[in-house]
């Protein structure tokens, strides 16, 4: 007897925003970048938390609040002639991994750390230009405020409770903070939505700087480790403009409903 909860379509939805939906649910639900990046490695996700140094983890909290303000005001409010599609995805690598690598072969951990405002607000600016692509205005505050949100979105943790750390749970913990908060300018932006962008992004950084410190990686796979880092996001920012497209065109009670039943459908053997 066929299994119905597989061959039971999924009602509501037009056969190819079903499918874009589709894709965006297997990104947005899919393995977290920590167990990608300890496999990377060769490693565990443990392994990864032990390696990187005490008085790295204290200060991290800190840096990643410093990186995402500054990549708030260089990528989204760098004036009216900002056009972020403008910066080629190739540049973008290039430059992540350049900087990536240089700070880490002059300074070590401390380098990479002051190089992160770099490479976040170059990757926000990647961010921003696959929202335009799938029609945003980043011109609205909210618009600016739902960037920010895919680091956090991308920033799943594999001991997360799966009820809590799910793509419409993590939206609606963030919800409320960003209308309190775009009610007084992207420039005001309150240091609770920075903090909670910054506790959900901090990890994916952590296990990153873990990673790259790791000494079986060396500088070859460093660079692979940056750009899985990059892709990563990318991806995640990706599938949330396109989950928030369908929804503008067919409604978000609709696109919902077909995200849970995607979500809770058996992957065929």
């Amino acid at each position: 007897m066929p299994d119905t909860d597989r061959t039971l379509p999924i009602p509501g939805l037009p056969d190819a925003a079903l499918a874009e939906l589709d894709a965006a649910v297997v990104v947005l639900e899919g393995s977290s970048l920590p167990v990608r990046m300890a496999a990377m490695v060769g490693g565990s996700v443990e392994a990864l938390k032990r390696r990187l140094p005490q008085v790295a983890q204290s200060g991290l909290d800190a840096a990643v609040k410093r990186a995402l303000d500054a990549a708030l005001r260089a990528a989204l409010l760098s004036g009216p002639d900002r056009n972020p599609t403008r910066l080629p995805s190739e540049w973008l690598h290039r430059g992540l991994i350049a900087a990536s690598g240089a700070a880490g072969g002059a300074l070590g951990l401390p380098g990479t750390l002051l190089e992160l405002p770099v490479s976040t607000t170059l990757l926000l600016r990647q961010v921003a230009a696959i929202a335009a692509e799938q029609g945003e205005d980043l011109s609205d505050p909210a618009v600016q405020a739902e960037c920010l949100k895919v680091f956090a979105l991308g920033g799943r943790n594999p001991e997360d409770n799966e009820a809590e750390s799910g793509y419409f749970a993590l939206r609606i913990a963030l919800a409320e903070t960003v209308q309190r908060t775009v009610g007084r300018g992207v420039t005001q932006f309150l240091p609770s939505f920075l903090g909670a962008i910054a506790a959900r992004f901090g990890g994916p950084v952590a296990f990153k700087l873990s990673a790259q410190a790791a000494p079986v990686v060396g500088a070859a796979g460093g660079a692979a480790v940056n750009l899985a880092f990059l892709e990563h996001f990318r991806a995640i920012a990706r599938a949330h403009f396109t989950v928030r497209r369908l929804e503008r065109r067919h409604g978000a009670a609709l696109v919902r409903a077909a995200y849970d039943r995607l979500r809770e459908r058996p992957v065929a053997a």
